[in-house]
Formats: structure tokens, sequence, C-alpha cells
């Protein structure tokens, strides 16, 4: 076993340091993400004995199909088919659930760009167990309180556009708009981001719940129709190379 996760199971009944009984506590919902099936059932035993309801995937495109249930995420940036790196800055594009990257990766420089790309917190391999738990309440209890951007109960303006996430309704300068559902996800992706280019990757993976197969024209062409329906390109503007971000007529 890994050093890292020799704790996960617990120390002898000789060892000085045995952990304390599992805290009783609401579950709350752990997504690991872990490329190491060895490594993550270890992890995820651990985890469960502390209380956490814990589940684990082992590929970026499972993580973000399925964080939305997430109260935290530990996320490996070392992934078979994409970037952790790319991950987390998708899954942040909507979501403010709290990320620790878990990673090998330990030059200051990665340390950097896993915080950039938004996570909470960085650990490096080989780590505590405890080390992790004192971790994962730390960044719990910063992000207690914060506005999560899926709440379905948010009104969000902007320039005189009015969405209102709820009623899945919109408005430009009092006016309703006639918005497919797809319209009006893209439209409700971009405002809660506004100022911030999203790719077509991030807009594919939280609009279509697919960014990993080819889907031709089908953000441009949405973005068309969109800009049509709102009267103007200004109000959705294409940054040549990355993708759009809401603009601001």
């Amino acid at each position: 076993m890994n050093r890292q996760y020799a704790e996960l199971v617990g120390p002898s009944p000789q060892h000085p340091l045995r952990p304390a009984a599992p805290v009783r506590r609401a579950a709350r919902n752990v997504l690991v993400v872990e490329n190491d099936e060895r490594s993550a059932e270890t992890l995820l035993r651990g985890l469960a004995r502390q209380g956490y309801a814990a589940r684990g995937v082992d590929t970026g495109a499972q993580a973000l199909r399925g964080h939305r249930d997430a109260d935290l995420i530990l996320l490996d940036l070392d992934l078979p088919d994409l970037d952790g790196l790319e991950v987390c800055r998708a899954i942040r594009a909507i979501s403010d659930t709290p990320i620790i990257t878990v990673t090998a990766r330990r030059s200051e420089l990665d340390c950097v760009l896993g915080l950039q790309a938004g996570s909470d917190d960085y650990l490096v391999k080989p780590y505590g167990f405890r080390e992790l738990l004192a971790r994962m309440e730390a960044v719990m209890r910063r992000s207690h309180g914060r506005t999560v951007t899926a709440d379905t109960g948010r009104v969000i303006t902007h320039a005189g556009l009015r969405i209102d996430v709820a009623a899945r309704a919109a408005t430009l300068h009092g006016e309703p708009l006639d918005l497919t559902r797809k319209e009006f996800d893209l439209l409700h992706l971009l405002a809660l981001q506004a100022g911030t280019v999203l790719t077509r990757r991030q807009i594919m993976a939280h609009v279509w719940d697919d960014a990993w197969s080819p889907r031709g024209r089908t953000v441009d062409t949405h973005v068309g129709t969109l800009r049509g329906k709102l009267g103007s390109s200004a109000w959705i503007i294409t940054v040549r190379g990355v993708g759009f971000r809401l603009g601001h007529p």
C-alpha cells in the first residue's frame, strides 16, 4: 500500500497515534476523482469511516457529469482523459463547490496553476489522512455561506437583462425573451460568469452535459440564435480561439 494512504485503514492497535472513533456528523457528499483504483478504494473507505458519504470516479468526464450533488470534491490532476486543471476550471465555471486538488505534482508552479484554476486548497502526495480531513473541514467552513451559483432561487440581472432561474424566464428591458431550454441554459451560464470567457468545451459540458464527443457547431449555432433574440451580437462576445463571454451593450 502506498505510504500516503497508510493511515486510511488505521494503524495497528499498538500505534500511539490511533485515530479516534469516526466523527458523528450529518453525512456530507464527497466526490473522489482519482485514477488509481487502489488508492481511490482506500480513500473511500477512510472517508466512510469518518462519516462522509463518499463516491469515486476515475475520469474527468465522469467528474463533470457527477459533481453537482457533491459538497466537496477531491480532485487528482493526473486523469486518463483530461487534465485535472481543465476539469477544475470547468466545474468552477458554474459551481462554488469546494475543491481540494490532491496530486503528486509538487512544484510551486503546479500549486499556483491549481489555485488559479479554482481549487480551494492544494495537497501534495504523499499526505497524512488526518491532514486531509483537517483541510476538508477548513475549506467547508470557509465555503459556508457562499452563494452557490447553481441556486435555483436566484435572479440574475445584467445591463437590462433579467434571468429568473426558478421560473426559467428571462426578460430584456422588461420584455420577455422566447428562449428554448438550451438557449435559456446557455444564457444562464454566460450570465453566471459575466465577464469571464467560457470555452466551447465548458459550455458543452454544462449545457449539453457532453464535452467529449464532437458536436459540430452546436455551441456556435445556439450563440448565433441567442444573439438574434437579444437583438445584438454585442450581447455575446466571441474571443477568437478561446470561446465566448457575456457582453455589455
